[in-house]
């Protein structure tokens, strides 16, 4: 280990999960192997935590962004429990998955979503498809694998395996719509890289996952979704309090950085004087960090990113023991729905404790790419649009007891074909010209929790293994 008595400053911008997560294990990492390292996390606005905000609300848990995360390789889970939280990890408890299409609702089974299906063949024999559907679906046992490698649209990709049929009624409202993206520019390398590889080992997609599920079973590894006690934020609020409190700078913009002669750089922002340090780790969107460093030119020949504007929509209901879906955990929507809404949740059925007794909470999402209009609707316009889709789609018939809207401009990537190419690209131009300038978070190797977990930790110790020819974590 090489160690001097220098001083390093690491400045992390952006306060969401990639960013604390990042400052977390930079400021352990100092502390338990004595480390001259000082971290500063700014963030523009007064909060911490980005998209993940839970409003704890008269025995109501409401998760206004993100609710929960598939912790495929225990990332959360290892953060947590360096944290001491993880036994306030939960899952979710079991449930049926529709789909909509028209104006009914198909269950479907739960596994079949994200590569997890243990009996894929039962979709086949699901009511959501035709006859001429299900022979189509089956072709994938029969057709070789393709020898192209280039990168394709995840709707290509499927429309190829499985026909029309399966990509309009399921992959795209189970796949597309939980990013709320357009699946025939979404890249399937990037977004779903786990179908990929499957074709390239199995050759079908139906023989490959189920071999995958056997060798989860073997495992006994069961997935499923996973939050927190009392809500997604007590991740936040959990690395906010290990963070030491004046290495936080909360309503400071950053406006630019400059590279100095020593080879430190100098960060400028709205209200507070230059910050020099050696090293920086920007979390931020890829927009957002590519008018940072216009000044410079360094990043001009990437377009800059598309996002989806989304809002999330959670009522409270007083239950009613004569409705249907009792069983119901979610419902997706596909394209061909007459409905406005994306997917809805039944939270009180998919966890426990997030309402009271005898009361049902259901949280709905609506926008995605083409369809972004609905979200600048007023708040009543926004109720009454939903309400209008619940009656049609489950009966639902009551006034809800209270209504809450948080719409997300632009905050969904869209990682369009192609995306993995451009940012190794982006990542070469920026090594060549700020070396110790680092980009990551939910604009490239994943959106999801855990993905942004996983590389706020690795960044924090690629840094380390930088500055002291080691590896802590």
């Amino acid at each position: 280990m090489r160690v001097t008595e220098e001083r390093r400053k690491v400045a992390v911008i952006g306060g969401g999960v990639t960013g604390l997560t990042a400052a977390y294990y930079l400021q352990r990492s100092a502390q338990r192997n004595s480390l001259p390292i000082d971290v500063v996390l700014i963030e523009s606005s007064l909060r911490l935590g980005g998209k993940i905000q839970t409003l704890r609300k008269d025995g109501f848990i409401v998760e206004r962004g993100p609710e929960s995360f598939l912790d495929y390789k225990n990332s959360v889970r290892g953060l947590a429990k360096d944290l001491g939280i993880e036994q306030q990890m939960v899952p979710n408890n079991d449930g049926r998955t529709y789909v909509a299409v028209g104006s009914h609702l198909y269950p479907i089974p739960n596994l079949l979503a994200f590569g997890s299906a243990l009996e894929v063949s039962s979709f086949i024999t699901s009511g959501l498809l035709s006859l001429s559907g299900k022979l189509r679906a089956a072709g994938d046992l029969l057709l070789p694998k393709t020898k192209d490698d280039e990168d394709e649209p995840i709707g290509d990709f499927f429309r190829r395996r499985f026909g029309k049929e399966v990509v309009e009624n399921l992959v795209e409202p189970l796949l597309a719509g939980t990013f709320a993206g357009d699946i025939d520019h979404l890249s399937i390398k990037a977004m779903f890289p786990q179908f990929y590889q499957l074709e390239k080992q199995h050759r079908s997609l139906i023989l490959g996952l189920k071999k995958s599920g056997e060798s989860l079973r073997n495992e006994h590894h069961i997935e499923s979704y996973q939050t927190f006690q009392n809500g997604l934020e007590t991740l936040i609020e959990s690395l906010e309090a290990h963070l030491s409190p004046n290495s936080i700078l909360k309503g400071v913009k950053v406006e630019s950085i400059d590279r100095l002669n020593d080879g430190s750089v100098q960060i400028f922002s709205n209200n507070i004087a230059p910050i020099k340090c050696d090293a920086v780790i920007m979390t931020t969107p890829f927009n957002a960090a590519k008018e940072v460093l216009d000044h410079s030119g360094l990043l001009d020949d990437i377009p800059k990113m598309q996002y989806a504007t989304i809002a999330t929509v959670t009522m409270a209901f007083k239950q009613d023991e004569s409705k249907k879906y009792k069983d119901a955990m979610n419902f997706f929507v596909s394209r061909n729905s007459d409905f406005a809404i994306t997917t809805c949740t039944w939270c009180n059925h998919k966890w426990n404790d997030v309402a009271p007794a005898g009361y049902d909470l259901l949280r709905v999402y609506i926008g995605r790419v083409g369809d972004e209009a609905i979200v600048e609707l007023s708040d009543s316009d926004i109720e009454k649009t939903v309400l209008q889709d619940l009656e049609r789609a489950i009966g639902l018939e009551d006034a809800p007891l209270f209504t809450v809207v948080s719409r997300w401009k632009e905050s969904m990537p869209q990682y369009t074909v192609g995306h993995d190419n451009r940012t190794e690209f982006m990542r070469q131009q920026l090594h060549r010209e700020y070396p110790n300038v680092k980009l990551v978070g939910s604009s490239y190797e994943g959106i999801s929790v855990p993905d942004c977990v996983t590389q706020g930790k690795n960044i924090a110790e690629e840094l380390l293994k930088e500055m002291f020819e080691i590896q802590y974590a």
